[in-house]
């Protein structure tokens, strides 16, 4: 073989590997797609769905996270405002803080609640001291995974007491929670005395832009195709130059 022929080999073997991780990459994206609007739908049915138990403690090691997440749950118990863990948070009213407050429930179990939305300057517990039920109280809400480690580029430091993620492992340890569920509860937009904290600003949204990938590493495969069929059938030089 000469060294035209093994240039025009070569050029070919690349040329097909070309299109093949486009082709890949596209079918991919479409998978993707399938995917997410499988959960768009998921959700959305549990978001209209009748408030259920939160799961027990029974089965707790072996959740299934695709039928509980976002679903709508409604749990008892009383508030620990004096264990709650303030999380920093950018909602549609601003900058501010979830506050995370453990719910311990009859069988001794507890719940996670975010119970809301509050603004950095109404963080102390003196400035929302209404805002904090005794006794048994009833929550409906959204039941929501943990967010282990932090937010972006920024670590919780429980040392610190300073918390970017509603990391419930991390919460538990630092406030000294027991038989605590591997999951919290988003509570709804009922208000609470005195306004704060405000609930029901999760945001159930997912970006569903697969589609727009997927045409475009097919149309990334097809033109590689097509420059792969033109270099083929230019006609030869002569001579190597």
């Amino acid at each position: 073989m000469g060294r035209l022929d093994l240039r025009r080999a070569l050029l070919a073997l690349a040329g097909l590997g070309l299109v093949g991780l486009f082709l890949a990459l596209g079918t991919w994206q479409v998978q993707r797609r399938a995917w997410k609007l499988d959960l768009i739908a998921r959700v959305e049915a549990g978001l209209q769905a009748e408030p259920f138990a939160p799961p027990p403690k029974a089965e707790w090691e072996h959740l299934d996270r695709r039928a509980i997440e976002y679903r709508r749950v409604r749990v008892s118990g009383r508030f620990e405002h004096d264990r709650a863990a303030l999380v920093q948070a950018l909602t549609e009213r601003g900058g501010g803080f979830w506050v995370l407050t453990p719910l311990v429930r009859a069988d001794g179990t507890t719940v996670l609640i975010n119970r809301g939305f509050v603004p950095g300057d109404r963080k102390a517990r003196t400035d929302r001291a209404s805002g904090e039920p005794a006794g048994e109280v009833t929550v409906t809400g959204l039941l929501r995974l943990p967010e282990p480690g932090g937010g972006f580029l920024r670590h919780n430091d429980p040392a610190a007491d300073r918390w970017y993620s509603r990391d419930v492992a991390a919460i538990a340890i630092a406030r000294n929670l027991d038989e605590i569920a591997p999951y919290f509860v988003d509570a709804d937009a009922a208000p609470n005395p005195g306004g704060l904290p405000v609930g029901g600003l999760t945001v159930v949204a997912f970006r569903n832009d697969h589609l727009v990938y997927a045409l475009t590493w097919y149309a990334l495969a097809l033109m590689s195709a097509g420059a792969l069929i033109y270099a083929w059938r230019r006609p030869r030089p002569e001579a190597w130059t």
